[in-house]
């Protein structure tokens, strides 16, 4: 299993607006990436700005599937998105 962690800052001013479209990416990933275990936004107390999504992958050919995707699932999203790259962070379990 994979799990990634990526940070997003959203522009002032936008938070409702991209939440609204971010439940629409949230259903498609859901229903059609079997190998995305878990695909789970947060907003941070205290931070008016940033979205965490909290992700898990059944293997690595599962985060590319995702990964191809990214661009047609988050286009109307990514408009809220400061410019930037993400702060995003691969993990492994420690087993």
């Amino acid at each position: 299993m994979i799990s990634l962690v990526a940070i997003m800052k959203i522009k002032e001013g936008k938070m409702e607006e991209a939440k609204e479209v971010l439940k629409e990416v949230l259903k498609t990933v859901k229903a059609t990436e079997p190998g995305t275990l878990e695909y789970m936004a947060h907003t941070v107390k205290g931070a008016d700005n940033e979205i965490i999504f909290i992700e898990k992958y059944k293997d690595g050919d599962s985060l590319k599937a995702h990964s191809k995707n990214m661009g047609k699932n988050m286009g109307k999203f990514m408009a809220f998105v400061e410019p930037g790259p993400p702060n995003i962070k691969i993990c492994f379990p420690i087993e």
